[in-house]
């Protein structure tokens, strides 16, 4: 037992000895939790072996002093005649129940909590039990998905069966409470009472539920609705302090309300109609915009523009290297030019960049245009990391690939950075290139702005993931093999906002991309400049 705990120790460490947390923003290393999930569950199974042994003398012992004292109870002067159960008595008291005592005593455990404790530390943390809970509630408002579906498991393109239980939907609306986003924590309080009204068990109650309930209702501005529950938890939980409390305050307040006189407004139209609540308004202004595109819906693509878009073989300004083999080449919007790439890289080669890529990965950062910093954020949800060409020979091989592809250099272009998408990951709308209002993001680099951006699919997606562009009202799925370009700067270099764009949250699926920035310094001759600004 010692020496399969010491080899899982070590397994286990070297998994986890380069993540830092956050797993919850990259599904490529949340399968490392599948594994040392699994590993703890052998380790369990180990435990309960060396438990039920251990029951199983400790029962056989039983059963045998069972039938043996029951006949010398019967007669014990007659039973202790015999010199023989004499000695036996004694013996059994003074070693054998002795000996017993040491067995129950034995600690079967104590390797199983060694094993446990020190894994405990690589454990998801509340940070990454949060930041799940809150990219279920991004699908659950992009793709306008209700609870209920959520709980069922009833999503496109899964392969496996998933439930939420009472238990983890109260943890859902908890999570969302705690955080004070009291719409959503409403949502998911009124998924519970559905599935407990159902008869479903759980541990959670209908107390704690309407606990809860009422108070984020509140805070919606629906007192109404809020006092209905405070009484119905009173009737549950007669004893409820808080609840008490809260009944009085919202009767004051009710009571306030009716004696105020407001013109052309009832005490009805006061109320939330049917406990149905608008989601707030937040910081992202396309904020409509960009989830309809990332549903499939709004998108613009007219048939008009249709026609205006076609496929041909690609040969990057006959580079030598792609005459014999040139690439399938594919217009996905007319303007700004968007254009996809088929079978750019192999399936081996996507493995190995992976691979090399997975140690390395860590919480994606973007940077503060004030400050120039780079800091993480709440809309870019991913880890990434950056490789070299001496990091591997493939890395090289595909850097000149995109520059055959692209007939820009890669020179002054950025390392080859690879994301992995987390649960629900998203990047929300931005500009890959520095704006005149921001500090020049760039200048370290002494590279220029980013003239380009070459897109690498590395995975396929299930549902969700599409690279969406608001303001054009265009939509780009991912296609495993594939990638997508286009120019973020004008040819005057001043910076094309129409290419503002978003990854949308990955519903079903793990995705994987690679990042190919192309920068304006050496491009002078590749590309020119145009005559005016808007060329």
């Amino acid at each position: 037992m010692k020496l399969w705990v010491s080899a899982l120790l070590m397994a286990w460490f070297g998994v986890l000895s380069c993540v830092q947390a956050e797993f919850f923003t990259s599904i490529g290393h949340m399968t490392d939790l599948i594994y040392a999930e699994k590993e703890l569950v052998q380790s369990l199974k180990e435990y309960i072996l060396v438990e039920e042994a251990k029951l199983s003398k400790i029962k056989s012992w039983a059963n045998k002093m069972e039938a043996l004292t029951s006949k010398s109870a019967a007669d014990a002067e007659g039973y202790l005649a015999h010199p023989v159960n004499a000695y036996k008595l004694v013996k059994r008291l003074n070693t054998d129940w002795p000996a017993l005592e040491d067995l129950v005593l034995q600690d079967s455990a104590a390797g199983f909590i060694a094993n446990l404790s020190v894994q405990r530390q690589f454990f998801p943390t509340d940070e990454d039990e949060i930041g799940a809970a809150k990219a279920l509630m991004r699908l659950q408002d992009t793709y306008r998905l209700d609870p209920g579906t959520i709980s069922r498991g009833e999503l496109p393109g899964t392969k496996y069966q998933a439930m939420l239980s009472v238990d983890d939907c109260f943890g859902m609306g908890r999570s969302a409470y705690n955080e004070g986003d009291y719409y959503h924590t409403v949502l998911w309080m009124e998924q519970v009472l559905k599935q407990l009204d159902a008869g479903e068990e759980a541990t959670t109650t209908k107390s704690q539920v309407l606990d809860y309930l009422s108070y984020a209702v509140f805070q919606l501005g629906d007192l109404h609705r809020a006092l209905e529950l405070t009484r119905r938890l009173l009737s549950l939980d007669p004893s409820h302090e808080r609840a008490g409390g809260n009944l009085r305050y919202f009767e004051q307040l009710l009571e306030e309300e009716r004696e105020k006189t407001l013109s052309n407004q009832t005490e009805a139209e006061l109320a939330t109609p049917e406990g149905i609540y608008e989601r707030p308004v937040d910081y992202l202004p396309e904020r409509d915009v960009y989830e309809s595109l990332c549903r499939g819906e709004g998108v613009k693509l007219t048939p008009r523009r249709q026609k205006r878009l076609f496929c041909r073989y690609h040969h990057g300004n006959r580079a030598p290297q792609l005459l014999i083999a040139p690439f399938k080449e594919e217009d996905e919007w007319d303007s700004p030019h968007i254009v996809r790439y088929y079978d750019v890289m192999s399936d081996e080669e996507i493995e190995r960049i992976k691979e090399i890529a997975k140690p390395k990965l860590a919480r994606a950062t973007v940077r503060d245009p004030k400050t120039g910093v780079l800091t993480v954020a709440s809309y870019r949800v991913s880890k990434s990391s950056w490789l070299e060409e001496d990091d591997d020979p493939v890395v090289a091989r595909v850097n000149r690939r995109m520059q055959h592809i692209t007939g820009l250099t890669v020179k002054t272009a950025e390392l080859l950075q690879v994301a992995n998408y987390g649960v629900g990951g998203q990047y929300e709308p931005h500009f890959d290139f520095s704006r005149n209002d921001e500090r020049d993001t760039f200048k370290h680099l002494g590279t220029g702005n980013r003239v380009a951006t070459f897109l690498n699919y590395m995975s396929d997606v299930e549902a969700g993931g599409a690279t969406v562009f608001p303001d054009l009202g265009a939509a780009i799925w991912p296609k495993k093999g594939t990638a997508v370009f286009w120019y973020n700067l004008l040819r005057s270099g001043e910076g094309d906002y129409r290419t503002r764009h978003a990854a949308c949250p990955v519903l079903v699926g793990c995705k994987w991309v690679s990042n190919k920035w192309f920068h304006e310094r050496g491009q002078e001759f590749l590309r020119p400049c145009g005559s005016t600004e808007v060329d």
